[in-house]
């Protein structure tokens, strides 16, 4: 009878087998006693790329960054106890933004629960209903019969991580000590009798009855489409461009649905309604029908201008059936693959030109362009780093004012670039995380282009331990300093007297220190004019570099209110 150091070894290595062969090959651990055979497994394997990282926090975070942008679901390892509850700010993003990542949280024996055991606590279903599913796994017990449902279980959770909604799944597995053989004798060994499970997954598609229905409904009266934070693919950008032209309707294109940028641009795609839609007299135009893309847009002007439609007939096409409707105004959940919605409809004729009706929002989007060049030192920020960027480069933005910002000002071109941000929950925590794992997986993949992040003062607080993943990579973070919690100030909470006790939060920390200690090279831009130049040579290094963009929230605050009022008088 083998040890239980070899069998929890066995047990692991049958499980991990599972999942390298369904296409796992990413692998985040934080070091722990309890998940030791996990963690041996993986790092022995020849299919795996590990990444280890010290914080839990900070680990889950960067596994989405490496399962954003390979869309590929990544395996997550900790010990026992309350490490896994560190997890939970970024699982409950992945959930919410439709990211694939597989838990392996590892826990004490049976015996050892609910009795004062040490490093011990309840881990079954510990994340609710913010996970596609949750196994709990058996003890370690080397039967044939174990292997066999392992293997099967390792395919079934990456299949379900991925349909028929991609999100995170749960495995809890306890393990008996001695938790490794006392000799290290384990070399992994290539399981070539394991049989894949084939998995189809068909394309959704509508219809000649739908498409038909469909097409009466947009050919009816004048429309607009709304691409809203969505994954980002070239076919799926292209495809709803040129059903745009067909329809000859606006584009209103989130920053984050992956249409600003790229060779599918034209004058159909416009950037500028959060300050357009603004101005009442345009605004209470409404369009006969809206067809909506992703989910809801960064913009409040634009959120209040589809809540304000109550005549539209409003339309939302979902890959996977999502109920994206906090307006509560949706007439039609089309469940189905938006490439092939796109491409079905384009084999229909359409009688009904909207020229005039286009051309009133590309008169608006023309002029407010003007009126944005120079709106705000956020303006001039954003325009230079767009203009620097190399092709294909990514930026990944926090939340807050950092991604409106974004929305207001980077306009579109033709020049491929990519604009990320977790807008699932739309969260201040992990941002510095998820940047070093997207930009570990776009070394590993060889992509072109630099990686940047556009991140808060305080989101930068948030995740300081993120720094030292990211020391390790080749990106730029620019932090935005405006002293704290500079969004409030766009909000009613500014005109209260604990305004900046409690939502101000001004930090006082000095961004250099914080650079020193991870050893991350630093700039500091006093205003947005010395910007460019610190840029330009952050750019032509290949490590972490740190540049610290100082912003006077309170001219930020009237640069904003000035641009707003020209865009409605």
């Amino acid at each position: 009878m083998k040890d239980q150091g070899s069998l929890n070894l066995q047990f692991a290595q049958h499980l991990i087998d599972g999942l390298v062969i369904a296409g796992l090959k990413h692998a985040v651990i934080s070091p722990g006693s309890r998940s030791s055979a996990l963690t041996l497994v993986c790092e022995r394997h020849k299919a795996i790329q590990t990444y280890v990282q010290i914080d839990e926090r900070c680990a889950a975070f960067f596994a989405l960054g490496l399962a954003r942008e390979n869309n590929q679901p990544v395996v997550v390892i900790s010990t026992s106890g309350s490490a896994p509850g560190h997890w939970l700010p970024a699982i409950i993003e992945a959930n919410h933004s439709g990211v694939p990542l597989i838990l392996l949280s590892a826990d004490r024996p049976p015996e050892l629960l609910a009795c004062g055991a040490n490093q011990t606590i309840d881990q079954t279903h510990l994340f609710g209903n913010q996970v596609r599913h949750f196994y709990q796994l058996p003890l370690a017990e080397g039967t044939d019969k174990q292997k066999q449902y392992l293997n099967q279980l390792g395919q079934r959770v990456i299949n379900e991580s991925k349909l028929p909604l991609p999100g995170p799944v749960h495995l809890n597995i306890p393990f008996r000590e001695p938790l490794l053989p006392e000799v290290d004798n384990f070399i992994y060994k290539n399981n070539s009798a394991l049989s894949p499970v084939v998995n189809s997954y068909p394309l959704i598609t509508l219809s000649e009855q739908q498409c038909e229905q469909l097409v009466q409904r947009l050919d009816a009266g004048k429309g607009v489409i709304v691409a809203g934070p969505d994954s980002h693919h070239p076919e799926r950008a292209q495809a709803i461009i040129q059903l745009a032209h067909k329809l000859n309707v606006p584009v209103l294109a989130d920053p984050l649905s992956g249409i600003r940028f790229g060779k599918h641009v034209t004058e159909h795609v416009l950037t500028h309604y959060d300050a357009f839609l603004r101005n009442r007299d345009f605004s209470i135009q409404q369009p006969e029908w809206m067809l909506r893309f992703g989910a809801m847009p960064v913009s409040k002007a634009l959120g209040q201008y589809l809540q304000s439609c109550k005549h539209t007939h409003h339309i939302l096409v979902d890959s996977y059936g999502r109920w994206r409707d906090p307006n509560h105004q949706l007439a039609e959940l089309i469940t189905c693959d938006v490439i092939q919605f796109c491409q079905q409809l384009l084999s229909y004729e359409f009688i009904n030109t909207n020229s005039e009706w286009l051309d009133k929002f590309t008169q608006e989007e023309q002029a407010t362009r003007l009126r944005a060049s120079e709106a705000c030192d956020e303006s001039l920020l954003i325009q230079s780093l767009i203009k620097q960027l190399p092709d294909e480069s990514l930026i990944f933005s926090s939340n807050s004012l950092a991604v409106r910002e974004l929305d207001s000002f980077s306009a579109c071109d033709t020049k491929p670039l990519s604009i990320i941000a977790n807008r699932g929950a739309s969260g201040i925590d992990g941002n510095i995380s998820t940047l070093a794992g997207l930009a570990a997986a776009r070394k590993k993949s060889g992509q072109k282009g630099k990686v940047v992040g556009l991140i808060g003062d305080l989101a930068c607080y948030h995740d300081m331990n993120g720094l030292l993943a990211a020391g390790e990579q080749e990106l730029i973070i620019i932090v935005i300093n405006n002293g704290g919690g500079g969004i409030f100030y766009h909000l009613p909470q500014s005109s209260l007297t604990e305004f900046e006790q409690d939502w101000l939060t001004p930090h006082n920390l000095d961004f250099s220190k914080v650079a020193s200690l991870y050893d991350i090279e630093f700039y500091r831009a006093e205003t947005v004019d010395a910007f460019p130049e610190l840029f330009e040579q952050a750019l032509s290094k290949k490590s972490c570099q740190m540049i610290e963009l100082i912003i006077d929230p309170e001219q930020s605050l009237q640069q904003h209110k000035k641009y707003w009022q020209t865009c409605t008088n």
